[in-house]
């Protein structure tokens, strides 16, 4: 199959600098495409080993990994780098043999990568890679992470950012991803309609909203379907969110769009408090104004709730759905 020795040509060989002396371990399971490369395919084809567990993925059970099979890559996602970093005593595990990290799922906060690297000092390189292009076609690089990007485009691959019609947009200006390189999926198993509006000859359409700097870092701004539209002006829950993990008392959140009726939507917040904060109406402003302070006046959550913890997916995911569809069960009773 040649979408297989394509990305690890690309990616494995040219990104992560893969050979046989390398052990690989990583949180989501074989079944998930993220880790069918990193965890099986790259590894094997460059002559290397991976480290596999039955068990659920769990801080303490990942430390046991590490210790004992001295892995040199981590394939990681943020929600798990960040219990890995909140469990207790996590400067004194030995993470030592790793000489890097990758993320890759959903957004990974600045905030998050500057706590890693102060506890661990091993390089996260986060990038964005899709069932449709097989594996990563956006990363940071060894020795060349931008926080808070998800790096530059990977050799043999090539991007755009458009406009609703299509059109190419300026450097900075967010838009929709569409990415072109030889993994591509020529379209969707007896799916003809979604797979005309996804794959437009060699282009593939991502769903996911961008804007490239002067550089050529591309920043993530959230899925095209979960942009929020809010005084008319669209804002992408992740920029929220990550203002929100910047908070001290902050140790998890979610942000989706809420209306009372009126069919006006606003930001709403779901956190998860860093003990000991204990939940408050005056915390709950305080937060609110910490975000008034740092983005613009429109995108701070008009409402806060604080919950014990967030619904997540099979790979260890905020799940965005589920809280929506709470809302709307609460709403509608």
């Amino acid at each position: 199959h040649h979408d297989l020795p394509y990305n690890t040509e690309c990616y494995a060989r040219g990104v992560l600098g893969l050979n046989e002396n390398d052990i690989t371990v990583s949180v989501p399971k074989l079944f998930f495409g993220y880790a069918t490369g990193t965890n099986l395919l790259f590894p094997f084809a460059a002559g290397g080993a991976t480290a596999l567990f039955t068990e659920r993925s769990t801080p303490e059970k990942l430390y046991e990994m590490i210790e004992r099979y001295r892995p040199t890559i981590l394939t990681n996602v943020p929600t798990m780098i960040n219990s890995m970093l909140n469990m207790g005593g996590a400067a004194s595990r030995d993470l030592s043999s790793l000489r890097m990290c990758l993320s890759a799922g959903e957004a990974l906060p600045v905030e998050l990568y500057e706590r890693w690297m102060k506890t661990f000092n091993v390089e996260i390189l986060d990038g964005i890679g899709s069932a449709e292009m097989f594996h990563i076609y956006i990363t940071n690089r060894p020795g060349d992470v931008m926080a808070g990007s998800l790096g530059r485009i990977v050799e043999g691959y090539e991007a755009r950012i458009v406009d609703t019609e299509g059109r190419e947009v300026p450097v900075g200006e967010m838009g929709t991803l569409r990415v072109k390189g030889d993994s591509a999926a020529l379209c969707y198993w007896q799916a003809h309609e979604i797979s005309k509006e996804v794959f437009a000859g060699d282009w593939c359409t991502t769903g996911d909203q961008f804007h490239k700097d002067a550089e050529g870092y591309y920043w993530y701004h959230g899925r095209t379907d979960d942009m929020l539209k809010v005084s008319g002006v669209y804002v992408a829950p992740a920029e929220i969110e990550n203002c929100l993990l910047q908070h001290e008392s902050v140790l998890e959140c979610a942000v989706i769009g809420h209306d009372e009726g009126d069919h006006l939507v606003k930001p709403k917040a779901f956190i998860v408090l860093r003990p000991p904060a204990r939940a408050s109406e005056e915390l709950a402003q305080e937060i609110k104004d910490f975000v008034k302070s740092r983005l613009a006046l429109y995108k701070y959550p008009r409402w806060i709730e604080f919950v014990s913890s967030l619904p997540k997916n099979d790979r260890g995911k905020i799940d965005r759905k589920q809280l929506k569809s709470r809302e709307e069960r609460r709403d509608e009773g």
